[in-house]
């Protein structure tokens, strides 16, 4: 068989189905080069979900007539001055959107440059015509109608116009919360959907005017501001806390450098941030804005650009999980009731006021003003160095906490300065009543604890490291070579978690010794292969530190307080104490709040006292 070079018109198609799958692709595109031009205003008008009509309007700088004429043809475009590939500092730059979305719609385009005179353009069948003047404004518009009508096999992929439509808002929307000093307007079959104004000069301002406008009001409330810098990288945007959480990665808004990413390995680096506080089938809401210099990621892997590749991919990957982690660490978790910034902030000062070096219950307890009996504050301060303070331990058997209260009579403190107030109640033997200076506090005792015991089992291993079991013959598990190869890559960032392994011949790996805590909990051919896969997809194994974890959560689940259990007031004074000091304490090991709160004009609203 012959080869044979394509016409343009079929090359443009063929392009078209990697660029613009879908009437969202085109609007991004369309959208992108508004961007690009400068504009500070853009809307969007849609029929049909798109398939009808995509109307793209905008005031940016517009193009001379020779410009108009070659931006409809293939590879021209305006934002490779100087052909460095590895220096991308535009949205579009390949120059195949234009082309492709013409050769399978019918396109208009006008436009006017800043002092200059208007002309337009069309393209009809994958033809243009001949550039001709036009009564245009400043600014840019871009119509394109049927589209996919030359290509009937793609006409008939698209889903229902409902769909297409939602597709496109979201894209929209993605595009807005990154350019927030941008108007954006979307509107379908005549109808208004979304018009987001700029509404400051100042940057910070206007960025959470804009995560107001798309993520809504409970999201700025419910999260936690990021602004992290690592060499030449910088992180910076909004996580939300984790009990505010949603079933689905949709509102997980990623950027690198202005663009909109799904990349798996950003949103990999986002769970592994809040591994220890949300639930496997739950995910956190963020918006998380990269700039990272243009030399060091390649956004030019993936044909719609959703895709990036890092120079130094562990770099950013550790720059998010520890950015996540200390930022919900550093923080109490609000509540999903109206428990008042005040309280929030109380805690966060009493624990960054101490700081200790280690767990001392008498020194973190002397730091609150005096209650009214010194005798109570030896007694409670006696109670929390025996009930809570982990014991040491020799080997993982030993890692179990006391549950035992044991605390002399005492005056029930009376004092409601404390941060989560002072204990009055306990009812359906679960439930602690805690009354503050602002409200009440309603503590679920044993999802607390559960929290707490888990923490010191974590600064145990910490401190002490992971043991592990030595085989006296290795075991043989047969994988893959190229999975064998990664995981031998890996091999001393495992043997510091307690799993030693050495490569035993082609397609074969010899285990020498597990984590202790794992011994008869996993299959091992299991998570050897699951390792390997997460090192395919993600460059990072954390599968082996999750398993470890879950471990350490089960364990201290069955050594907590138990729901049922009747508590003195000095037990509920004290664990709401140890709370206090302990981070991430807003959430048990499952994700779910330790305790809610009402303030007292919420309580009195009930009432109608107000």
């Amino acid at each position: 068989m012959r080869i044979r070079h394509l016409p343009d018109t079929l090359i443009n198609q063929i392009a078209a189905g990697e660029v613009v799958e879908r009437p969202a692709a085109a609007v991004k595109e369309l959208v992108e080069n508004a961007v690009d031009a400068g504009s500070t205003r853009i809307e969007v008008e849609l029929k049909d979900g798109g398939k009808e009509l995509i109307l793209v309007r905008d005031n940016g700088m517009g193009m001379a007539a020779d410009d108009l004429d070659a931006a409809i043809d293939r590879h021209a475009t305006s934002k490779l001055p100087d052909d460095d590939l590895l220096n991308i500092n535009f949205l579009g730059f390949r120059g195949e959107a234009l082309p492709s979305i013409a050769s399978v719609s019918r396109m208009k385009i006008a436009t006017r440059a800043r002092g200059g005179e208007a002309f337009e353009i069309e393209v009809v069948d994958g033809k243009k015509s001949a550039v001709r003047p036009s009564a245009h404004h400043e600014g840019t518009v871009v119509e394109v109608r049927d589209l996919f009508y030359l290509t009937p096999a793609r006409l008939k992929f698209l889903k229902t116009s409902a769909t297409e439509y939602g597709a496109v808002k979201e894209m929209l929307q993605r595009l807005a919360m990154v350019y927030p000093h941008v108007a954006f307007r979307l509107s379908h079959n005549g109808a208004s959907i979304f018009h987001y104004p700029v509404l400051s000069e100042n940057g910070d301002a206007q960025l959470d005017a804009r995560m107001r406008d798309i993520m809504g009001e409970d999201f700025v409330a419910n999260s936690l501001s990021l602004d992290a810098l690592r060499g030449d990288v910088r992180l910076t945007g909004r996580i939300a806390k984790p009990t505010h959480n949603v079933g689905t990665a949709q509102k997980q808004f990623l950027f690198v450098n202005g663009r909109a990413v799904r990349d798996k390995q950003l949103l990999g680096a986002v769970r592994a941030g809040y591994m220890d506080v949300m639930a496997k089938d739950r995910y956190p809401v963020v918006a998380l804005f990269l700039d990272v210099p243009p030399a060091a990621v390649d956004v030019n892997v993936h044909p719609a650009k959703a895709e990036v590749r890092f120079q130094d991919a562990a770099l950013i990957r550790g720059l998010i999980v520890s950015a996540i982690r200390h930022a919900l660490m550093g923080q109490e978790v609000k509540p999903v009731t109206s428990l008042t910034d005040h309280l929030l902030g109380q805690l966060e000062q009493s624990r960054t006021a101490q700081q200790p070096s280690s767990f001392n219950p008498r020194a973190y307890l002397s730091s609150y003003s005096a209650p009214s009996s010194s005798s109570y504050r030896g007694a409670l301060a006696e109670h929390v160095t025996n009930a809570y303070a982990p014991a040491p331990f020799q080997s993982s058997a030993d890692l179990a906490p006391s549950t035992r209260f044991d605390v002399p009579s005492a005056p029930v403190l009376e004092e409601t300065a404390y941060p989560l107030g002072s204990a009055r109640a306990q009812i359906h033997e679960n439930y602690i009543i805690a009354q503050t200076t602002h409200g009440i506090v309603i503590v679920d005792q044993h999802a607390a604890h559960e929290r707490l015991v888990y923490e010191r089992f974590k600064e145990q291993v910490a401190e002490r490291g992971i043991e592990s079991q030595l085989y006296l013959t290795p075991e043989i598990i047969s994988l893959d070579d190229t999975d064998c190869a990664r995981l031998l890559e890996y091999a001393e960032m495992f043997k510091t978690s307690g799993l030693e392994i050495e490569a035993f011949g082609a397609g074969a790996i010899a285990v020498r010794s597990v984590p202790l805590l794992l011994v008869g909990k996993v299959s091992l051919p299991q998570l050897l292969q699951s390792l390997a896969d997460e090192l395919r997809d993600f460059d990072k194994a954390t599968g082996l530190e999750e398993r470890l974890n879950a471990v350490l959560s089960t364990m201290a689940c069955h050594g907590s307080v138990r729901s049922g259990r009747r508590l003195t007031p000095e037990e509920m004074n004290a664990l709401l104490r140890d709370m206090e000091r302990t981070p991430l304490s807003g959430q048990c090991n499952h994700g779910r709040p330790t305790f809610v709160a009402l303030s007292l004009d919420d309580i009195e609203k009930l009432f109608g006292r107000k």
